[in-house]
């Protein structure tokens, strides 16, 4: 495309408001119904309707706050909750299963089989859907549906309570809702590349440079496909005006940079604040109802109104794709002259899946896939250890919904404290953001480390009454830990894959980065599901956690930064 972009301050912010305000409205399901009260309320739908073992016949829920040792149950349930001298025992010893079909599954592991199951299905959905939300004119339709689809599975928590005999609708709306935020994030991080090359300072960039270079761009390739050499200049220049031109397309790359991330943390930004509004608005039901089953479906449910209600803004405000710079960013020659046919675009988008992971191709951005490698890993485990967290902190700690709702609010926090305080460290040390990333890594690992402290002796029997993850005040300083933690390696992890991406394709590679990053999580909550159900106790999963985030340390370390960047600006996909 050689024509130039003229920037509308009008247009252009209408078009940022929209993409801002659907941050500010989506963001708030994952703070507070994904992270927080969507694991908890699908476990105690569980427990509800659950039975202690061994002998399957005293309800969970009759238990209560007493729990007997496995010895007692077969006393009635109304003598296990009048008799005060009964033995209790710790929670993490005691099991409690619900009957689904033929099976019977842990309470904390029903929870886990849920997401498994919906980011597994999340996956499917994101890469049949790729073309679509690539095409302008259906980009904006895509995120609607999506939307309102996945919040009005969320609304519906608040009709069903956990004594109905459908309660295990409760696991349809839950995978139906993860699937339409999914959905919903890859067609509005497909606006992302055209907001930012739509920004004043990066259309300014941009004519500076072709006034000087003419219509050459970054990253562009000669008509006849074949990709220049790495070790070559992008521009054939001489003397000063090469120089000149390297410089200015320099200014451009930066300028665009700049404005990539500046608007992306701004969406995170505000979607860490509309979540902690929504979580301090549901904390005084939470806590006027005692953290009953209908309290965390209240939460869910108001997070689905919001996610809702504030999507209607971005339905005015983003472009519809009808306009010549909505396109611009996304033509599709091979396909311009065809009559639009969903179906078969939805087979374009496997296809064109199969094709960019062929060997030929890995190996042309091998760096590149080296870190899609690393985020598959990266992205699993640090997901997987804020559930497992949370439902060791109710199920082990027995802490209350109310707490688990503070600590939900306090993590966010620590994580917007944590994205603005890294970046000044990194400057103070002088690392690269790959230095960083890792640092960020090993020091995330500690805290799956540190609950695996609990097995120890003197922490099993009481003797050290605080320390290896074995009391409620434990879980809120690791909160903010893990927040600050967690805020940081989320900016840098989307930084440092940009530079490892082609030129002029960017929102596919940020829809194969988005299917890593929100769909490929399934494989981590299904072997903590196993691990719960195999060992009656979750705390054993801390040791896979640690392997897990620490066998991506070795995959980020093997790769070639320079490399990289070079072998990503000569990019062209053959086909």
């Amino acid at each position: 495309m050689t024509e130039e972009l003229v920037y509308d301050s009008r247009k252009y912010k209408k078009w940022l408001r929209g993409w801002l305000s659907y941050a500010f409205a989506s963001e708030v399901f994952v703070v507070v119904s994904l992270t927080l009260f969507l694991p908890i309320c699908l476990e105690q739908f569980a427990r509800d309707n659950g039975y202690l073992l061994p002998d399957h016949t005293v309800p969970c829920s009759a238990a209560n706050s007493t729990i007997p040792l496995p010895g007692d149950l077969s006393n009635s349930t109304s003598s296990l909750i009048s008799n005060a001298t009964v033995t209790t025992a710790p929670a993490e010893e005691i099991r409690c299963v619900v009957k689904l079909g033929w099976m019977w599954i842990d309470s904390a592991s029903f929870s886990l089989y849920v997401n498994s199951v919906s980011v597994a299905l999340q996956a499917l959905t994101v890469i049949s859907m790729g073309n679509i939300a690539d095409h302008p004119p259906h980009r904006k339709l895509l995120l609607l549906f999506f939307a309102f689809f996945g919040s009005a599975a969320a609304t519906l928590f608040l009709l069903l309570p956990s004594t109905s005999p459908i309660w295990p609708t409760s696991a349809l709306l839950g995978i139906c809702a993860n699937v339409g935020f999914g959905a919903s994030v890859v067609a509005m991080n497909a606006y992302l590349p055209t907001l930012a090359r739509a920004s004043e300072e990066v259309v300014m960039a941009r004519a500076d440079m072709l006034s000087v270079v003419g219509e050459s761009q970054p990253g562009q390739h000669s008509n006849d496909g074949e990709a220049e050499d790495a070790s070559e200049p992008l521009l054939a220049s001489q003397g000063d005006d090469h120089s000149s031109s390297n410089a200015l397309r320099e200014a451009y790359n930066n300028a665009l940079s700049r404005a990539t991330s500046r608007i992306s943390s701004f969406g995170i930004a505000l979607g860490y604040v509309a979540g902690i509004i929504l979580l301090i608005i549901a904390l005084i039901p939470v806590t006027k109802l005692h953290g009953t089953t209908f309290s965390l479906r209240l939460a869910i449910g108001m997070s689905g109104i919001w996610w809702a209600t504030f999507s209607l803004p971005a339905a005015a405000w983003l472009p519809s794709g009808k306009t010549k710079e909505a396109n611009m960013e996304s033509e599709d020659v091979e396909g311009s002259k065809e009559l639009w046919n969903t179906k078969r675009e939805i087979g374009k988008a496997w296809k064109r899946l199969g094709n960019m992971l062929r060997w030929r191709e890995v190996k042309r951005l091998r760096n590149t896939f080296k870190f899609l490698a690393a985020w598959f890993l990266l992205s699993d485990g640090f997901t997987t250890i804020t559930s497992t967290a949370m439902l060791f902190a109710k199920t082990s700690l027995n802490m209350p919904a109310t707490s688990l709702v503070l600590i939900g609010i306090v993590s966010p926090i620590a994580g917007i404290g944590g994205s603005l305080a890294w970046p000044r460290i990194q400057r103070a040390l002088g690392w690269s953001n790959l230095r960083v990333l890792v640092t960020l890594v090993c020091l995330a690992s500690l805290l799956p480390a540190y609950g695996c402290l609990g097995f120890l002796p003197a922490f099993r029997n009481g003797s050290i009454r605080f320390g290896g993850l074995t009391t409620p005040a434990e879980m809120y300083v690791l909160s903010v830990y893990f927040g600050a933690v967690y805020g940081a390696f989320q900016g840098y992890a989307r930084a440092f894959y940009s530079e490892l991406i082609p030129h002029g394709e960017e929102a596919r590679w940020y829809a194969l980065y988005s299917i890593t990053d929100k769909s490929s999580s399934f494989v981590g909550p299904l072997i903590v599901g196993l691990i719960a159900d195999t060992t009656g106790n979750i705390r054993y999963a801390f040791f896979f956690l640690i392997c897990m985030v620490w066998s991506a340390v070795p995959i980020l370390g093997a790769i070639n930064v320079e490399r990289g960047r070079r072998d990503a600006a000569v990019y062209r996909f053959k086909g």
